[in-house]
């Protein structure tokens, strides 16, 4: 099972909210496929759906899709019958969404004045130690 591409189809990002200086802001990240088709013998396209919203100020959401070969038709047959996929390929393929989507996501959000989707690494800064090599003065060899 591998990930031959992932396209975007459309992206969108709207602030509807004021900002205010300190604020508790949910922010919902989802993503969901919409429909598997079966395009060759096993190769499959995943429609997809990614969505950040935050809450009571705006959204950040893209469409596209994937191309899915080996056991595509396992999972466009499983898709079909149940709605759902195999476990091993939804977490391939919600992993792929994630990949192609956040980065986007976090450049969208700071263009229309929205925190990244997911929370930054936090930076520490120690004091660095130095060690001091006493002057002993003469070498001898």
């Amino acid at each position: 099972m591998t990930i031959k591409r992932t396209e975007l189809l459309s992206v969108e990002a709207k602030r509807v909210g004021v900002l205010a200086q300190k604020m508790n802001i949910r922010i919902d990240v989802n993503s969901n496929v919409s429909q598997i088709y079966l395009t060759e013998e096993d190769e499959a396209r995943v429609d997809f759906r990614f969505m950040a919203t935050y809450t009571g100020l705006g959204t950040v959401g893209m469409e596209g899709r994937i191309i899915f070969s080996g056991g595509a038709r396992e999972l466009s047959d499983q898709w079909s019958e149940t709605g759902n996929m195999p476990d091993k390929a939804a977490q391939e393929i919600h992993g792929a969404i994630m990949k192609t989507c956040m980065p986007v996501a976090v450049l969208l959000s700071r263009e229309v004045q929205l925190p990244p989707p997911m929370p930054m690494p936090p930076v520490n800064i120690k004091g660095k130690k130095r060690s001091v090599i006493p002057a002993s003065g003469m070498e001898v060899a």
